[in-house]
């Protein structure tokens, strides 16, 4: 029972004086504990606001994400094209989709450092101008004996992919309310899913298979260089003016506790270690890393899957590449919208991942079967659902492991995916050669069946969640400090 009256203990040499007040101050969900920062006072109320610029800067993120993930897919779409224009074998035309994937692996731990402690702004100008700067590059390769100058502007494009995929998660959470944050989060994914389909769609039709007159050929492949140029320029001008770091007020509970910039005592080495202390968080980066990188291989290798059974059927392919990216935006959507009304992350994202990979197996079993129409509808199924799955990914990264930063758990699950995607690439990769489709497909579902089980095992913690809809003392913070103190006090009676 608590006493109306101060509290007196004393054992001899310590006096502790209990406030009734204190005592009876209501006190957070012990499930809430974790999502407290040090250091936050409880004597000032939140304050929030939506500002109608966050979605100018939704925009510009996401056409500037999906120039890059165009360039991304451009070679890939019509290898044997740019096999027979530059004279290189596959496995040279592959590299230049996977070295997207070798160069994220080493870079995004300096990259998530860059935008915690500089922040959004800096990070999106970094993306935005490397990515123009690759694109011009690129208009310097078109020459038979220029294959190591679009190998070079590739790589300078897949620098800029590590300052664009880690942020969603980060222009989501500091930009848009807690009913929205989802959605917008899968709108800037969609993004770089839209690039990709652009870039199934887009290279078949600006370079066809001239492979009689390499001067026109030539001349095709600079048309599509040069305006990949002029695009990636205006979004760089764009981001200049559009993108700030974050708005004068925050958009949600969660924010609005988290400081302005990085604390006094804040360490992005102590960020890592408790990420990877986080069971839940490894189990996540082992499953999304399996997911994105069978996305990433079926990416790459698409043209050779579909030409190895309907020979000249360069533009068909880009065809089911759009397809397949199409309905996986519609995929996305659907699941931040529904994330947003529900909040049911694991559930969502086991089902998801389980659809998958059914929607692999029929993709695997009928790719042979002779029929365009079929491979489209196959296509389209699988891609509604595994590229559905990335925004919930990162969503869900976010939840488990905040009040970590967005932009150090999003990175973290985009590195597992690259380095997947390296693996599985290669692997399928040689087996499409080796042994045919079949057999490289079947090795993706293989693994997609593992990740099914370890998301079942994911551990489901929504802290961000919490915070959110908490009404700790009519919107106040509380801090852990003070937690910890009001919890003791509680024991002692």
């Amino acid at each position: 029972n608590v006493r109306k009256t101060p509290l007196n203990l004393s054992n001899g040499s310590v006096h502790i004086t209990l406030d009734p007040k204190t005592l009876e101050q209501e006190l957070p969900p012990p499930d809430e504990k974790e999502a407290m920062l040090p250091g936050e006072q409880n004597n000032e109320a939140l304050e929030t606001r939506l500002y109608w610029r966050r979605f100018a800067v939704l925009a510009v993120f996401s056409l500037y994400s999906l120039v890059n993930a165009f360039q991304w897919i451009q070679y890939s779409i019509i290898t044997n094209i740019f096999m027979d224009y530059y004279n290189v074998s596959s496995i040279a035309i592959d590299w230049l989709s996977v070295v997207y994937m070798v160069a994220y692996v080493p870079l995004i731990f300096p990259a998530t450092w860059l935008l915690d402690k500089k922040g959004l702004r800096m990070t999106a100008l970094l993306g935005a101008g490397l990515n123009a700067l690759g694109a011009w590059v690129k208009c310097a390769s078109v020459g038979p004996g220029l294959f190591w100058v679009t190998m070079s502007a590739q790589i300078i494009c897949s620098v800029a992919q590590v300052f664009i995929l880690g942020l969603p998660s980060r222009i989501a959470s500091v930009w848009f309310g807690p009913r929205e944050v989802s959605t917008a989060c899968a709108t800037a994914v969609l993004g770089n899913q839209l690039g990709v389909a652009i870039g199934f769609l887009l290279p078949p039709v600006l370079v066809p298979n001239t492979a009689d007159d390499k001067d026109l050929m030539g001349h095709n492949i600079s048309i599509m260089f040069y305006g990949t140029a002029g695009v990636s320029t205006l979004l760089f001008l764009l981001t200049i003016f559009v993108i700030k770091d974050r708005p004068p007020l925050p958009p949600s509970k969660a924010q609005a506790v988290l400081s302005t910039g990085p604390a006094e005592d804040y360490s992005y080495k102590k960020s890592i270690i408790n990420l990877f202390k986080n069971k839940p968080f490894i189990l996540l980066l082992v499953s999304y890393g399996i997911m994105t990188g069978s996305f990433y291989s079926v990416s790459t290798l698409l043209n050779q899957m579909i030409i190895t059974h309907y020979p000249g059927e360069e533009l068909n392919t880009g065809r089911i590449g759009l397809t397949l990216v199409v309905a996986g935006m519609f995929g996305s959507i659907l699941c931040g919208i529904w994330l947003d009304r529900t909040k049911t992350y694991k559930l969502t994202t086991l089902i998801v991942y389980v659809l998958s990979f059914i929607g692999m197996v029929v993709f695997t079993f009928t790719l042979n079967l002779g029929n365009l129409l079929v491979i489209f509808f196959t296509a389209g199924v699988l891609g509604f659902f595994m590229t559905g799955y990335l925004p919930i990914g990162f969503e869900f990264g976010v939840e488990i492991t905040y009040p970590e930063s967005e932009g150090t758990s999003s990175g973290l699950l985009n590195a597992f995916a690259q380095v997947f995607g390296i693996i599985f690439t290669l692997i399928q990769g040689q087996l499409t050669t080796d042994y045919g489709p079949l057999s490289g497909n079947i090795f993706l579902c293989a693994w997609i069946l593992l990740g099914i089980v370890l998301t079942a095992l994911i551990k489901s913690d929504l802290k961000r969640h919490g915070v959110n809809m908490s009404s700790i003392n009519k919107g106040q913070a509380v801090s852990s400090s003070d937690f910890n103190f009001q919890c003791c006090l509680s024991s002692l009676l």
